[in-house]
């Protein structure tokens, strides 16, 4: 079983995968001053509530956009989970070629949503989402990302 962990500014979202099937989905507040151990905490209760064995884990993958956060749930998969995460950043093969200069700006978020849309709907595709900020990126008819847009998300667009 394959947790994923996806970090966004606002929100942290949990996917519990069987093979290609999500089984599981857990939304956290994201809380920058959060520690390993209580997010060890907040999984646990999760998983026991769910009826999850956290045992089952046997891979951990990571995408987040907000950096203090990645070091803390690294070891929130070493320490509790006895796993060592993959974490999607600049140099990680995902298997679709980044061809926007440069690749490393590109947001882990938006590289997973790419290559998760590719593998559902194949390309040519446009992938929207919709999240602290609104972003539109473009995977060309050879499966390559190319580029996107970063815009003001729906909340912030409605305070302002």
């Amino acid at each position: 079983m394959l947790l994923t962990i996806d970090v966004g500014n606002t929100n942290t979202v949990l996917g519990v995968h069987a093979g290609e099937t999500l089984t599981h989905s857990f939304r956290l507040t994201t809380r920058r001053e959060q520690t390993e151990d209580e997010y060890g905490i907040l999984l646990r209760n999760l998983f026991t509530t769910s009826g999850l064995d956290p045992r089952a884990i046997t891979g951990v993958a990571l995408a987040s956009v907000v950096p203090p956060l990645t070091p803390v749930l690294v070891r929130l998969a070493r320490q509790h989970l006895g796993q060592q995460p993959l974490v999607v950043e600049p140099g990680v093969r995902t298997g679709m070629p980044i061809l926007y200069e440069p690749p490393g700006d590109v947001g882990a978020d938006r590289i997973v949503n790419a290559v998760a849309a590719l593998q559902i709907w194949g390309p040519p595709l446009i992938v929207v989402d919709f999240g602290t900020a609104t972003t539109l990126d473009v995977v060309n008819r050879k499966g390559d990302y190319i580029g996107g847009v970063i815009c003001p998300g729906i909340g912030i667009s409605s305070d302002a």
